[in-house]
């Protein structure tokens, strides 16, 4: 029997470092030793403090179902920790606690993108931006980020794509694929550009504790624009804590109550005793996130220098994140050609920039979320190969 499949589902895109990490993990099986720079995954525990956290609840007999926008407390903290990040005065009303931040992106899309209707993304952007607005029958422009910009762009261009179409627009800083940051200026110049209209941001800021030069700045800082903001924000990149699927996302209450519907049809709730974990994290002590952002740092000086050092490469140093994304067009490559020269030959696993969009071509990705040592050698086997 063949099975029909619904249109929307070929509309579906993926997150390629999943296929990459799998296809590395195959050749490992095989024996070949391979250094993995793909994942966008930090290689630190979690913080002691929130596993014991976490232990503890579940010792306590936190498992059962919880409110589907997450418990009261947690809700509390988070509203707190916004208001102080982002000098906004925020409420637990305004929260909602999800297993992961791409649910954020997902809701989003589903709540206020209809058929027809137009999205401005960043490209080369995170691959689900563009997948979830295909998915929902919405249509996806594209916002070229400009190396010669450090991967911003001229908020001129991004008025050229607004049309009566235009719903939403994403917007993502510290950002994947490229370390950039938009500056103050960038963001009060996209907010005032859409002043006068009824469109909405999305605003990416899971990276917003990993910056290298400078402050965090959310366009919800800029008058009138808090209304018409979505947060997406989580504990995965700051904590390290990936896998234990921990996200939220802050925006007006009318908005806050239809994606806990949305919740209530998807997920249920989140994981209870992950959100007593999440409470000590914003609660607890941050010495461990720092350390991890000056660790992050030294790694980016290693990795960026051993970049330009390789024949045909050329990086821009990133702001933020923890990937680096070096122009490779000299070498005579395509990006997923090189991608795929450099995995069975080097035993390096990076990204082709086309996983993150159409102008990611000539690019490619490295997480630096792993060793000095193992970046070091990764360097030295690219060169090789080349």
């Amino acid at each position: 029997m063949n099975i029909k499949l619904a249109d929307r589902m070929s509309r579906l895109g993926t997150e390629t470092a999943f296929e990459v990490l799998a296809k590395a993990k195959k050749l490992e099986a095989e024996g070949k030793t391979i250094i993995h720079l793909e994942i966008g995954q930090p290689d630190f525990p979690t913080p002691k403090n929130i596993c014991d956290a976490a232990i503890a609840s579940i010792k306590a007999g936190d498992h059962g179902y919880t409110p589907s926008n997450g418990i009261i407390e947690l809700r509390k903290v988070i509203a707190d920790y916004i208001t102080r990040t982002r000098g906004v005065q925020r409420d637990a009303d305004e929260v909602v606690m999800m297993p992961g931040a791409k649910p954020v992106m997902f809701y989003a899309m589903l709540a206020l993108v209809n058929e027809g209707d137009e999205v401005i993304y960043p490209n080369p952007g995170f691959p689900i931006y563009e997948s979830m607005i295909n998915f929902v029958g919405g249509k996806a422009v594209p916002l070229k980020l400009e190396e010669s910009k450090n991967f911003s762009f001229d908020v001129e261009d991004l008025k050229k794509l607004i049309t009566p179409k235009t719903k939403l627009i994403i917007i993502n800083t510290p950002q994947n694929p490229t370390g950039g940051i938009l500056t103050e200026d960038t963001i009060r110049k996209i907010a005032d550009v859409i002043k006068d209209t009824d469109i909405m941001v999305l605003s990416d800021e899971i990276y917003s504790r990993l910056i290298f030069t400078g402050e965090h700045f959310s366009i919800t800082q800029i008058p009138g624009m808090l209304e018409r903001t979505i947060i997406l924000e989580g504990f995965s990149k700051t904590y390290a804590m990936t896998g234990w699927r921990a996200g939220y996302g802050v925006m007006r209450k009318d908005l806050a109550d239809l994606f806990s519907k949305l919740m209530t049809n998807s997920n249920s709730c989140t994981n209870y005793m992950v959100q007593k974990a999440c409470i000590e994290a914003y609660t607890g002590p941050q010495d461990e996130v720092e350390k991890m952002r000056e660790e992050f740092m030294r790694r980016r000086d290693v990795i960026v220098d051993g970049l330009n050092s390789i024949p045909g490469f050329s990086c821009v140093v990133p702001d933020g994140a923890f990937y680096a994304f070096p122009n490779i067009t000299k070498t005579g490559f395509d990006s997923r050609k090189l991608c795929d020269h450099l995995l069975y030959n080097a035993g390096v696993a990076c990204l082709s920039g086309t996983a993150f969009g159409a102008f990611g071509e000539g690019y490619l990705r490295f997480s630096y979320a792993n060793s000095t040592e193992n970046i070091q050698a990764a360097i030295k086997k690219i060169k090789e190969v080349l």
